[in-house]
């Protein structure tokens, strides 16, 4: 099953990047639907029965399978979206996950619109159906990739401070991970936003090594701190010692 976090990704991203599969070659498979209002009688094209796990001919697609076979985190917010769409007279678009006997998941888009009858009340409801799970794993891929190099970034940034604080104070590595956990701990963040903020410093500051260092240091501040607030404080606390 999908995580939380991988489920908003492919609902958030799903519709937007439709368009952007099919102008880069990406195949997606295609299916059309219709419902009858009045008896609630379902029609699937070949491809919608193949989407929901099932040959052609195998079952009688009804409303209630359709609801069955949407995921449960997303019944709710499909429903709604169709009876808001429809009762308005509006088009309607939802992508949400679909899970087939086998408890294969997909990612589906699903466009309608809905056709009144004389009386002015909906007569029927069709549309198409995109299985779009292809563009859902590359969205994911693409965020699986930037989470490990934001990973990648705050490592390298730990380990550039912890050598500095070796070569310059002369600490072994236990005691420079102490001092720079404290100086994290002092601005109640992460000990890797701690890091990426040193390096960041020490990237523009100049003078002598010790000095610059311990001005990096204590520039470190919270994410909802002004950082040249704090950057204006370090430097006359470092003027105040010479």
């Amino acid at each position: 099953m999908s995580s939380p976090s991988s489920s908003r990704i492919m609902k958030s991203s799903a519709l937007s990047s439709v368009t952007d599969a099919l102008s880069t070659g990406t195949q997606l498979v295609v299916g059309q639907y219709r419902i009858d209002a009045p008896s609630g009688a379902v029609w699937w094209s070949d491809e919608v029965y193949r989407m929901y796990g099932s040959e052609p001919g195998d079952l009688t697609p009804t409303v209630d399978i359709i609801r069955a076979r949407t995921h449960p985190d997303d019944r709710a917010r499909v429903s709604r979206t169709a009876i808001v769409s429809l009762r308005a007279g509006r088009p309607f678009s939802s992508a949400h996950r679909i899970i087939d006997p086998h408890g294969k998941a997909r990612t589906v888009v699903v466009t309608g619109r809905g056709q009144l009858d004389e009386d002015g009340a909906i007569a029927r409801v069709g549309g198409y159906v995109l299985d779009v799970s292809p563009v859902a794993r590359e969205v994911l891929d693409r965020e699986s990739h930037r989470a490990v190099g934001r990973a990648m970034v705050s490592a390298a940034a730990v380990e550039q401070v912890k050598g500095a604080l070796m070569i310059v104070r002369g600490l072994d590595e236990a005691d420079a991970t102490d001092l720079l956990g404290e100086v994290a701990a002092r601005a109640g963040i992460p000990m890797q936003s701690a890091a990426s903020q040193v390096v960041s410093e020490l990237r523009t500051s100049r003078g002598e090594p010790d000095d610059r260092l311990q001005a990096a240091l204590d520039a470190v501040h919270s994410v909802d701190r002004p950082h040249g607030h704090e950057a204006q404080l370090a430097r006359r606390r470092q003027s105040t010692r010479r």
